[in-house]
């Protein structure tokens, strides 16, 4: 299992997401709401200057995706 980063803003999780073919559909206070029609998902992302590992962890498992995928589309792989 690949090493989550711990230095992620919400920001750069956004934008690793909508690279995955997530779109931004609303915001309430600091919570980003992202849905996928196919497969269908949907995710809350913080924004703030760091999301803790455990939280991400979180967000890629409602997302569908593997710690692997993820860093893919961070281009950190």
């Amino acid at each position: 299992m690949a090493k989550l980063p711990a230095d992620l803003s919400g920001c750069e999780v956004r934008t690793a997401l909508e690279r995955a073919g997530f779109v931004f559909r609303r915001q309430r206070g600091s919570h980003l709401v992202l849905r996928r029609e196919a497969p269908h998902a949907r995710v809350i992302v913080l924004d703030h200057k760091i999301i803790r590992v455990g939280t991400l962890r979180h967000i890629l498992h409602d997302a569908g995706l593997s710690p692997e995928e993820f860093l893919r589309l961070l281009g950190r792989d």
